[in-house]
């Protein structure tokens, strides 16, 4: 979408019609809790996290758990509006296992100002796989075809991907050569390489 500040207050509208629950909308984190992280093993990194979402409902909690942990998202950057998009929650608030939590992340590309959004969501196990990949995927692509939709929307933006190779970093996951040391999503498991930072 173009540069326009007042497009990101219009985030949850492009969820109207998937949202399961309140659409909550996560603003990138401060900058002095930029090392907050949902990880227990790092008490203080942990710390940080329920401070910066402490105050968000079990829902965005868990989506923001979730897409972190698998770097989907970087809460530093990104603005994110999500809901429950599919599934029913515990006792608790807590989406269940077969719950699809997700929405929309915007962030500001640095070199055009343009805001670049995308559809991201997440899922646990319960239940047969196969259903909830279908589900997810057949919500990814609603979301991708409202936003394309909206009338604010520039067009999609390609990503080039290159084949594997000899002459850049390895995936921490799957040991994957990416082709550059410029790579900063291993190409074939779609991890946050180690030496991109």
């Amino acid at each position: 979408m173009q540069a326009n500040p007042a497009l990101v207050a219009h985030l949850p509208e492009l969820l109207q019609d998937y949202a399961k629950s309140d659409i909550e909308v996560v603003e990138p984190r401060p900058t002095e809790l930029a090392s907050a992280s949902p990880s227990i093993v790092r008490a203080e990194e942990a710390a940080a996290w329920l401070t910066a979402h402490g105050a968000a409902s079990p829902i965005t909690r868990h989506a923001l758990w979730v897409l972190e942990s698998l770097d989907a998202i970087d809460p530093t950057y990104d603005t994110f509006a999500v809901t429950l998009l599919d599934g029913d929650v515990d006792t608790s608030g807590y989406p269940d296992y077969g719950a699809i939590v997700g929405g929309i992340a915007a962030h500001w590309d640095e070199s055009t100002g343009d805001l670049i959004l995308r559809s991201v969501v997440g899922w646990g196990g319960r239940g047969a796989r196969g259903d909830t990949d279908r589900t997810a995927g057949r919500i990814l692509g609603r979301m991708l075809a409202t936003i394309l939709e909206s009338g604010d929307a520039i067009g999609r933006l390609t990503v080039e991907r290159r084949a594997g190779g000899s002459g850049g970093i390895r995936c921490p996951h799957c040991g994957y050569a990416a082709a550059t040391k410029l790579t900063v999503f291993c190409p074939k498991c779609g991890m946050r390489m180690a030496g991109s930072e």
